[in-house]
């Protein structure tokens, strides 16, 4: 911390009453109509020290209306004007994957495998939240996870943490951008630390599992980033884990997060966190509760007011030391003071253009839809006649997805009215009723092309909507199959958040596009897809599994004894006798509109010394890919590596490095790949950093499943 910020801080707190200093702890949400008065009251005592910018524990499912920046502008200047010590009010909100304009789900973007244009579209988000008077989101969402039963897998960015780690430091850099205390900077907050994605049956709140070792080397490397990139706050999570509510959990919050990681911000609770550690069996009454969250390393409490009414009783009994209370409010302060808001904490709303941006979400929607299967049906002829039938044809709001707050539905484009934009009469929509459909129906006679607009509702993901069946409607299956028997070209389109089980779906379709919840642009995007203007180019970061009785299923998993490492084909009889139990699509997978071949890698020093490793001293790899079609096309290229032999049992695969690159047709480029000690080593169960001795075997490719290999070693 620069001195001259610590001297501030200094200063503050030693004018502070105990009760001044504990309200910076206090996060209420957003007041209603019957105690707008007595909050305003609160926030001139100087108890106010942020405001969460909704109500209820679901926000991103509830409707929460605009935001009121003269009604927040009011509440700042009691805060600066008439509390004790005149510190700013910092307010938070849920603005998780874009503002008014909606950019696709996170796991979505994290399909574009593109660091730099997710950064630019939080970068939109930004600017636009920020005008609103928002200075604070609760995203990136880090929740690494291996059940899309969970409803908040929309949240995160799926299975990998390599892929976790690139998306954190996008997201944190574009939120906070060049200097976070300017006007159109906003704070983000890597949540929820640590393991909520690991909920037992993907039943969300539940009790999770991790080992130390699973911790440091599947879950935490995306936090690491997240805070390397200057997070500056972190959400801790409801869950358990190993029998240890995070909330109360000083090994989490302190030792690891602050020690291992590095963290020196400041720790937000998650809604009425601190008052359910007597839920969870872990305290008896609210003091407990809001001694053992401090203590373990809790600042800022949010909404059950446990802080707020305990602490001061708490402080007198000598159940805590005034000094925690100083520390938690010096974090606080520093994190306020970096953010500007003492120098300029009112909002001064202006005229946005939002152009940029919503070409930057129809881009990022574009780039985010992955193309699974193509029998030479995509992109459709603009002179084709094409019927368009399904439930997502004409559908609005769930094209936004779950967790959009400020998005609005009535300014979101329909499927059809994208697609007749492209085609004009050429364009047929088709009443979905299947069952009603003759067997002569002249709509679909007349179709060369028919596309089935299929997927989930918005509704059915998000927090406290896990699922237990990760499919379609058995009405959407009917559709297709009675599509079917009109021998035309069909294609499905899915508009889903989570990962489906796509097996009795993909079969019965010529094409499959997978495109997510996708945002102000979905519709646009789907269409630029279909008929050619852009080509798909996103790749799958989670596995689509055949059947949902297949989870938890993702690539990155250790070898079993036995010859049924099941997900890489190896005897998939042996993992259940009554079903192929390897992924439909695995990780990685995706197809474009042309061909690529890739030579088999290189790597011009494949033997280094431990030594030379720990100096620096990298393995340089390379690959040609080589565009055979006649339409250029983005290919992402991956590498994966394979430790043959470790101190501890390493992944059969582990994604080390991706580029995407743009390949005109006939041409080929050369695809460079640098490996070094961070890439080469692995965390024990303490959480040191290993790189031992050995071989590697290292896979570069078009997806996980990819065989095209070369080895090097670390003598």
């Amino acid at each position: 911390m620069p001195d001259k910020i610590k001297s501030r801080v200094d200063t503050l707190i030693s004018n502070m009453s105990l009760r001044a200093k504990i309200g910076q702890l206090n996060q209420p949400e957003t007041p209603t109509e019957n105690n707008i008065e007595e909050f305003k009251e609160a926030v001139r005592r100087g108890e106010v020290g942020s405001i969460l910018m909704s109500v209820g524990a679901t926000a991103g499912n509830d409707a929460q209306g605009e935001i009121n920046v003269d009604f927040y502008n009011e509440l700042q200047k009691i805060a600066v004007e008439e509390s004790p010590d005149g510190i700013p009010i910092l307010f938070g909100r849920d603005v998780i994957h874009g503002h008014r304009t909606v950019f696709p789900i996170p796991l979505a973007m994290a399909a574009s495998f593109n660091p730099e244009l997710v950064c630019r579209c939080y970068r939109d988000t930004a600017i636009e939240a920020t005008n609103d008077g928002v200075h604070w989101t609760f995203t990136p969402m880090l929740d690494l996870c291996h059940d899309p039963r969970w409803g908040r897998i929309i949240e995160g960015t799926g299975e990998d943490p390599y892929v976790g780690a690139g998306i954190a430091k996008a997201v944190v850099e574009g939120l906070q951008g060049d200097n976070l205390s300017n006007k159109d900077s906003m704070l983000a907050c890597a949540k929820h630390f640590i393991g909520y994605g690991a909920s037992e049956g993907g039943r969300d709140y539940h009790r999770t599992e991790i080992s130390d070792y699973s911790l440091f080397n599947y879950y935490l490397p995306a936090f690491r980033a997240a805070i390397k990139a200057g997070a500056l706050t972190v959400m801790s999570s409801f869950n358990d884990v190993s029998g240890q509510p995070v909330t109360s959990s000083r090994k989490y919050l302190t030792d690891i997060l602050r020690g291992n990681l590095g963290f020196e911000g400041f720790v937000v609770s998650d809604y009425d966190a601190v008052i359910q550690l007597i839920k969870q069996g872990v305290a008896e009454t609210p003091e407990q509760c809001a001694a053992m969250a401090l203590n373990a390393g809790l600042d800022m409490d949010m909404h059950d007011k446990c802080y707020i009414d305990n602490l001061e009783t708490a402080v007198k009994k000598g159940v805590i030391s005034e000094s925690v209370i100083d520390e938690a409010v010096r974090r606080v302060l520093t994190v306020k003071i970096r953010a500007g808001l003492f120098e300029h904490p009112y909002t001064e709303k202006k005229t946005i253009d939002r152009s940029k941006h919503l070409a930057d979400a129809r881009e990022m929607a574009a780039e985010s839809i992955v193309l699974l299967k193509n029998n030479g049906v995509l992109p459709i002829d603009k002179n084709s006649k094409v019927g368009l039938i399904g439930p997502f044809a004409n559908e609005r709001r769930s094209l936004l997805g779950s967790w959009t707050i400020d998005g609005k539905a009535e300014e979101t484009s329909t499927l059809s009215e994208k697609m007749r934009e492209e085609i004009g009469g050429n364009l047929n929509v088709i009443n979905s009723a299947a069952l009603a459909w003759d067997s002569t129906n002249k709509n679909i006679a007349a179709a060369d092309v028919v596309v089935l607009a299929l997927g989930e509702s918005w509704t059915a993901t998000g927090e406290s909507r896990a699922v237990s069946d990760i499919t379609i409607s058995a009405e959407q299956k009917a559709l297709i199959k009675k599509a079917k028997t009109y021998g035309k070209k069909t294609v499905g389109v899915l508009f889903c958040g989570r990962p489906i089980a796509i097996e009795e779906i993909a079969e019965d379709l010529d094409a499959v596009v997978y495109a997510w919840h996708t945002g102000s642009e979905a519709a646009g995007a789907v269409s630029d897809i279909l008929f050619g203007v852009k080509t798909p180019c996103g790749r799958l970061p989670v596995t689509l599994p055949r059947k949902a009785t297949h989870i938890p299923l993702y690539y990155n998993v250790t070898s079993s004894g036995r010859p049924v490492n099941c997900y890489y084909g190896e005897n998939p009889g042996n993992c259940y006798v009554d079903s192929m139990p390897t992924p439909y699509y695995p990780f990685g997978y995706g197809l474009t509109y042309t061909t690529f071949d890739y030579s088999k890698p290189v790597c011009n020093n494949s033997k280094l010394s431990l030594q030379e490793v720990k100096n620096g001293k990298k393995f340089d790899i390379s690959v040609f890919v080589t565009n055979k079609g006649e339409n250029s096309g983005k290919e992402t290229v991956q590498l994966y590596i394979h430790d043959a032999c470790a101190g501890m049992m390493r992944p059969l695969r582990e994604l080390k490095g991706f580029k995407k690159a743009e390949i005109s047709a006939g041409k080929t480029v050369k695809i460079d790949f640098e490996l070094s000690y961070d890439e080469l080593g692995f965390y024990d169960e303490k959480g040191n950093y290993i790189v031992e001795k050995g071989k590697f075997e290292v896979f570069v490719g078009k997806d996980c499943l990819t065989n095209n290999s070369l080895e090097i070693e670390i003598i």
